[in-house]
C-alpha cells in the first residue's frame, strides 16, 4: 500500500504475491462510513463485503447499491425456478440479503455491460476528508480480491467525490449508458494532495481519446498491465507509433484475452515493444488490471478495458492521476511516488508471471 496525503493505492492480491490485501482495503473503506455509501459495482459475490454493507446499514448508514443484472440471471434457467441452483446463485443470495436488511439494491438499466467498480462514501458530510471514493479494477468477488491481479484506489476529498456522486445519481435515476439523453459537461481537473486528478466516465466522455492524448505526452516510456486490449481500440495504434518514435513500451496482457485473434498483443510486440503474457502459474487467475503508467509520472487506472465497446457502450470509469507538465515540485514528487508504485507492480508481475511474446510470433 502507498498513501500520499489523501490518496491511497493498493495493489494485489497478497495471496498471489501482490503487496496488498484488496478485500481488506474495501472492508476498511466501508467500515469508515458515517452517513452514506453509494455502491456501483458489476458484481457482488464476496460475502465479507456484503456483510460489511449490511453492518453499515444496521448502524444507520444509508446504503444504495447498483449491480449488473446479468449476474443475477442464469443463461440456462433451472426447470424449477424455486430451486436455488445455478452459477450465479451466490450473487442472488447476497442480493436478497441486502434487500432483507433494508438496503435499496437495484440492477442496472444498461443493455450492454455495467462495468463500474466504485463506492462514494459520506457525500453529505462536511468534515475534512470525510467525503471519499473507492475505485479501481477490482470486482467485489472472491476471485477479484484473492485470485486475480487488481488494484484499488481511495481518494478523500470533496471535488473527486462529487464527480463520482454525480455519476451515481445518474445511474440511480436510470439516465446513463445508451439510455442517456443529456449533455455531459467537460471532465474537470481537481487537485488532491498537490496532484492533478481527472475522472472520466464511459460512454459519456469517450475515455479512449483521453488515454491517447495522455500517451502522446510521453517522453520516455509507457508501462501497462491490461486485461482486455483490442486492435480496434485506437490505443494500440498510438502505442505502436510511439514505440516507432523511440518511446520505450513495456506491458503485460492476460493470456486468455491477449491470445485472441482480435487482441493488440502481436501488433504491439511487432513494433519492438517488450510484451508479455501473464502465465497462470503460482495461483494466478487472471491479470485483471486496467493500468497504464506514463514516464513514471502519470497513472491511468479504473475499470476501463481498452476496447471499442468499453468506450462507446459500457458503463466505465477511468481516473488519471498526475500530469506530465506538472510544475509544482510537491505535486511532481507525489505523482512520481504514486506512478512509481504502479510501475513497480507492473514490473513485479512481468518478473514473476511474465512470458515474453516474440516480435515475430504468429
Amino acid at each position: 500500500m502507498l498513501r500520499i496525503g489523501n490518496m491511497t493505492f493498493h495493489m494485489g492480491p497478497s495471496a498471489i504475491g501482490g503487496p496488498d490485501d484488496l478485500e481488506a482495503a474495501i472492508l476498511e473503506f466501508i467500515a469508515a462510513a458515517r452517513s452514506s455509501l453509494d455502491v456501483a459495482v458489476q458484481e457482488l459475490e464476496s460475502r465479507p463485503i456484503a456483510e460489511a454493507l449490511i453492518a453499515a446499514r444496521q448502524r444507520g448508514v444509508r446504503v444504495r447499491v447498483v449491480l449488473e443484472g446479468d449476474y443475477l440471471i442464469d443463461d440456462n434457467p433451472a426447470p424449477d425456478p424455486f430451486q436455488a441452483v445455478g452459477a450465479h446463485e451466490p450473487n442472488r443470495v447476497l442480493f436478497n440479503a441486502l434487500l432483507r436488511t433494508g438496503i435499496d439494491a437495484r440492477t442496472d438499466y444498461n443493455a450492454k455491460i455495467f462495468h463500474q467498480k466504485f463506492i462514494v462514501r459520506d457525500i453529505d458530510e462536511t468534515g475534512a476528508g470525510r467525503r471519499a471514493v473507492l475505485t479501481g479494477s477490482t470486482n467485489f468477488t472472491p476471485t477479484g480480491t484473492a485470485v486475480n491481479l487488481n488494484h484499488v484506489i481511495t481518494i478523500r476529498g470533496a471535488a473527486v467525490a462529487r464527480e463520482y456522486d454525480k455519476e451515481f445519481r445518474e445511474i440511480w435515476d436510470g439516465t446513463f449508458g445508451t439510455s442517456r439523453q443529456r449533455h455531459e459537461p467537460k471532465p474537470r481537473n481537481s487537485r488532491v494532495s498537490g496532484v492533478r486528478v481527472k475522472v472520466l466516465f464511459a460512454p459519456d466522455h469517450a475515455p479512449e481519446m483521453e488515454i491517447m492524448k495522455q500517451m502522446l505526452k510521453a517522453r520516455q516510456r509507457i508501462d501497462f498491465a491490461i486485461f482486455t486490449f483490442s486492435q480496434s481500440s485506437g490505443i494500440d495504434d498510438t502505442m505502436i507509433a510511439l514505440r516507432r518514435a523511440g518511446i520505450t513500451v513495456q506491458g503485460v496482457f492476460d493470456p486468455g484475452q491477449g491470445n485472441q485473434s482480435w487482441a493488440a498483443t502481436r501488433g504491439i510486440a511487432a513494433s519492438g515493444a517488450d510484451v508479455f503474457l501473464a502465465s497462470d502459474r503460482q495461483g494466478l487467475g487472471k491479470l485483471h488490471h486496467k493500468l497504464m503508467v506514463i514516464d513514471r509520472q502519470v497513472v491511468i487506472a479504473g475499470s476501463f478495458n481498452y476496447t471499442g465497446p468499453a468506450n462507446a457502450l459500457n458503463d466505465e470509469n477511468i481516473i488519471i492521476i498526475g500530469d506530465i507538465d506538472e510544475d509544482s515540485a510537491t505535486g511532481r514528487q507525489n505523482q512520481a511516488d504514486l506512478a512509481g508504485f504502479a510501475a513497480d507492480e507492473i514490473g513485479r508481475i512481468i518478473q514473476r508471471h511474465g512470458r515474453r511474446v516474440p516480435p515475430a510470433a504468429p
